[in-house]
């Protein structure tokens, strides 16, 4: 499907749980680049929501309805469960559509790779929503790392600790990890994605996966070394049943050492009600200012502003500016989602 430039970027959302109603449906409404023109959802609170957050969009029941309607389309949002990634995607991108793909990109790393290669073969955009590469804390961590201001990194300390005793999602609850379930899936594909964007290639040296939950069918409690090419050693901890929440970021250097605790507060933002048009979206409460320094020489460093706009920002600019054809980037090159994949594989297998 070749998007017209003088309309707007006509885009379902397959799925209207957590993804396509907080991370997803919101930053399509608020970008004119955009239309909100199909939503996907058989549970039916979650159809009234939709119908009533917007109302011209047309709400059908499952993501082969929104299949069906490729030829009025030319973006798909797969907001789904992982298992469905891959054949979701790959019936998307053959019926013409653009594509963007919820993390996990897919649940094996070749898969991930063949749809790539199909993507290039038929001209089509394709690129995973690893939105936390524009959390505020996120960024602020990039430009330490980036401008030199620790000196040589030697560590790289990240986690995403949660207390969530009991496993809420129906299909969370029975998604073995062959199905995209778990921990190492869902937070960990985070972690690991911003591990590699800061430092680059890694090997998993050491992977601890366990099961705390009564019903956790894959892992809930993860720990995975990393041993980058450029000798950084990151240490990802991702935790669901977790009472006491270590800092979320802890980064030591030659020069000095960055921590930070608490999270984004751009999804708490969307899930009470705000918008990404607010004037405070993105905003971080200064009282959760990171510390940078040494011991005894410590300074509050004030979060930069998170940025999820940015992800279809970028995207409505490559398709406009000609797709495939175009020089400009997609907002994350679907490569590194299957290295996270890999790593993914490599912590399994030990």
């Amino acid at each position: 499907m070749t998007n017209d430039s003088a309309r707007p970027i006509r885009t379902a959302v397959a799925g209207f749980g957590l993804s396509g109603s907080v991370f997803h449906a919101p930053f399509i409404a608020a970008n004119p680049a955009f239309s909100l023109d199909a939503i996907s959802t058989s549970d039916a609170a979650r159809r009234s929501a939709a119908a009533g957050s917007y109302p011209a969009a047309r709400i059908v029941d499952t993501p082969a309805d929104i299949l069906a309607l490729a030829g009025e389309l030319d973006l798909v949002v797969l907001g789904t469960p992982p298992a469905t990634h891959y054949p979701l995607a790959k019936a998307a991108l053959e019926a013409g559509l653009d594509v963007v793909v919820d993390k996990p990109f897919a649940v094996r790393s070749a898969e991930g790779q063949e749809l790539i290669d199909l993507a290039a073969s038929l001209g089509r955009v394709l690129t995973v929503f690893q939105n936390r590469r524009w959390d505020g804390d996120f960024l602020t961590v990039k430009s330490l790392v980036e401008t030199g201001a620790l000196g040589a990194v030697t560590r790289f300390e990240s986690r995403f600790e949660r207390w969530s005793p009991e496993v809420a999602k129906t299909w969370k609850a029975g998604a073995t990890a062959d199905e995209g379930g778990g921990v190492l899936f869902d937070l960990g594909t985070h972690l690991l994605d911003q591990a590699l964007q800061l430092f680059g290639p890694a090997t998993v040296t050491h992977a601890e996966l366990a099961v705390r939950r009564a019903g956790e069918k894959a892992d809930d409690d993860v720990f995975v070394a990393l041993r980058h090419n450029a000798g950084v050693t990151s240490h990802l901890w991702m935790n669901m049943l977790c009472a006491q929440q270590g800092p979320r970021y802890r980064i030591l250097g030659s020069g000095g050492g960055f921590t930070k605790h608490g999270v984004d507060p751009q999804e708490p933002y969307i899930v009470a009600g705000g918008g990404p048009l607010d004037e405070d979206y993105g905003l971080e409460d200064p009282d959760w200012a990171g510390l940078l320094g040494r011991d005894g020489h410590l300074d509050r460093l004030p979060t930069e502003r998170g940025a999820y706009p940015e992800f279809y920002r970028i995207l409505a600019a490559k398709i406009a500016d000609g797709g495939t054809t175009s020089s400009l980037p997609v907002p994350v090159d679907p490569a590194g989602p299957v290295e996270v994949l890999r790593l993914i594989e490599q912590a399994r297998s030990l």
